[in-house]
């Protein structure tokens, strides 16, 4: 009987295109909306863009898919039955389970809590054929003649809320490309300074704060660990570090019989910048926390591990009306695998991160002995 209501709802939509296309001198407008109330108290609507589309409705057999609906309903009843929430919208395929066969591409069922009632007071279902049009299928639980009331400001949250948790329901993985800005600190520094045999020691080394950036540029991989609620992500990816550590003063980073120092420069020349610079790939291990109902707050942390790239020294100064500035590429006795601790925390677009080096910047006995800590914002992800 009901496949009959259909079949005849759907005769009469198809004999009304015509007038309707002869209706539209100005050009379709983006959507229009077919209402039909069934005998049985259903109510069908259609979404379509123009008459073509409704004469391109039979070829997907609509007959069959009301059989196919009873079932998806009652699959996503029980589904909601079984979760913590008063409203679910439970999600299907059918052109994915059985393709070629000219079935719908998403069917989405909201579904919600309701005690005496088979599928609750207003089961919504929503058929997206082919990404062109829609058809929305209301099954209405009351038995009198009145026409359904609009739905309060609770039902519309509720609604609201139900696609959220299904958008929620899709992010169980993502890829997201992040760049960090941030500066570098020399932190546990257990010599205040090196410089080489025969040299007057200088005062303790310092940074220029400013000089001293930090960036960062990655991918990061974001799986969802246990259930569709979970608020737990793994994060890894490969990341590109650029690590700076700009001098204060005139000093400048000298690499000479197998020791990397901090020394004064004495022979009258002024830099302008000098500074000892470092490329690393870095594969990060994070556990993140994004609390349910609370998509935009971030809470990180884990370790990561890197490889140096590559490493030079620059120095800029100004001499004879000329600006000079010197490249030297070289290990400087640095370490070569580097690894810590880093940790993320945010609230929608803004982001901090820290990372703490657990190795030492330099070699054991050959440079400065401190670790490097870096800080600053997460400007994507």
């Amino acid at each position: 009987m009901q496949s009959s209501l259909f079949s005849a709802a759907l005769a009469a939509l198809l004999a009304a295109a015509s007038f309707s296309t002869q209706a539209r001198t100005l050009g379709p407008p983006p959507a229009d909306t077919i209402v039909v109330r069934l005998p049985n108290k259903a109510v069908l609507t259609l979404v379509v863009r123009d008459a073509q589309q409704l004469r391109q409705l039979p070829q997907y057999h609509l007959d069959s898919l009301v059989a196919r609906l009873d079932g998806y309903i009652r699959r996503a009843d029980a589904a909601t039955k079984a979760a913590d929430t008063e409203r679910l919208t439970t999600v299907f395929h059918p052109n994915q389970d059985q393709p070629d066969q000219g079935l719908p591409e998403e069917i989405r069922i909201t579904t919600r809590k309701q005690s005496g009632s088979a599928y609750g007071p207003s089961n919504k279902v929503e058929v997206l054929l082919e990404k062109k049009f829609g058809v929305v299928v209301n099954i209405d639980g009351k038995t009198n003649d009145q026409p359904r009331a609009a739905a309060s400001r609770p039902d519309r949250q509720a609604y609201r809320d139900s696609l959220r948790e299904a958008r929620w329901d899709r992010k169980s993985s993502s890829t997201d490309v992040i760049f960090d800005l941030g500066l570098n600190a020399l932190v546990n520094n257990r010599i205040d300074r090196v410089t080489p045999a025969g040299q007057t020691p200088t005062s303790p080394l310092d940074l220029r704060t400013g000089g001293s950036r930090y960036v960062n540029i990655g991918l990061n991989f974001k799986q969802r660990l246990g259930g569709r609620r979970s608020p737990l992500y793994l994060k890894v990816g490969p990341e590109f570090a650029f690590n700076n550590y700009m001098l204060e003063g005139n000093h400048k980073w000298v690499n000479q019989n197998g020791l990397t120092s901090v020394v004064l420069e004495t022979n009258g020349r002024q830099y302008q910048k000098t500074k000892l610079a470092t490329s690393t790939l870095t594969v990060p291990l994070m556990l993140q926390l994004n609390p349910h109902g609370h998509s935009h707050f971030r809470l990180g942390a884990g370790g990561f591990v890197g490889y140096r790239l590559a490493s030079w020294t620059k120095l800029k100064y100004f001499e004879e009306n000329t600006t000079y500035k010197d490249k030297d590429y070289g290990p400087y006795n640095l370490n070569d695998w580097q690894y810590g601790l880093q940790g993320v925390i945010g609230f929608g677009s803004l982001t901090f991160f820290a990372k703490y080096n657990l190795n030492p910047l330099f070699r054991a006995g050959q440079g400065l002995q401190a670790q490097t800590l870096s800080f600053g914002l997460r400007l994507l992800q």
